[in-house]
C-alpha cells in the first residue's frame, strides 16, 4: 500500500546512527515535527511488540496516542498508533546503507475510519493530514540528518 505521505534523505552517518536517533523517544522527539516525546509502557526500550505513550504537539493543541512497535531493525523502525484505542496511522524509518552513510525515508499511512476524521481536525487543527504530513516529514528529516551528522 502506497504511504499518504513519505520523502528520504541521505544521511552522512552509519546507519545504527539514525536507528539509534529513531529508535530514542526522547531523542525523536527532537527532531520530530510534532511528536514531542514519549515513554515506554511495556518494555524498556524499542523491540517488536514494545509499546510507548506519546504527546504530540501543534501550537497550542496536544494529545497523546498509544504505539506498537512492528519493526526493530537497523534497516526498518516502524510503529502503529492509536488514539482513543482506534488505528489512527503507521509511522516507518527504513535506514539504507549507501557508499556514504545512509538513505533514510520517513513514510506514514493514515488509518484513521472517515467518521474519526472530522474529531481529529479539532483535536489536532490540521483539515489535510496527507499534506501536512508531507511537510512534517521534510522538515524532521532535516533535523534527523542535522543531528546524526553532528
Amino acid at each position: 500500500m502506497t504511504p499518504d505521505a513519505s520523502a528520504h534523505i541521505e544521511v552522512a552517518a552509519p546507519p545504527q546512527r539514525v536507528f539509534d536517533l529513531v529508535s530514542d523517544l526522547r531523542r525523536l522527539g527532537g527532531v520530530a515535527e510534532e511528536y514531542s516525546g514519549g515513554r515506554w509502557l511495556r518494555g524498556s526500550g524499542p523491540s517488536v511488540g514494545a509499546r510507548f505513550r506519546g504527546l504530540n504537539r501543534r501550537g497550542w493543541r496536544m494529545w497523546p496516542t498509544v504505539s506498537t512497535i512492528t519493526d526493530c531493525s537497523v534497516t526498518r523502525f516502524a510503529f502503529d498508533v492509536r488514539s482513543l484505542g482506534m488505528m489512527v496511522s503507521r509511522w516507518q524509518y527504513d535506514i539504507e546503507p549507501t557508499e556514504n552513510g545512509c538513505r533514510v525515508t520517513e513514510s506514514t499511512w493514515d488509518r484513521r475510519p472517515g467518521w474519526y476524521k472530522p474529531i481529529t481536525v479539532l483535536a489536532t487543527g490540521v483539515r489535510d493530514r496527507a499534506v501536512t504530513n508531507q511537510a512534517n516529514i521534510e522538515a524532521t528529516l532535516a533535523r534527523l540528518k542535522q543531528a546524526a551528522e553532528s
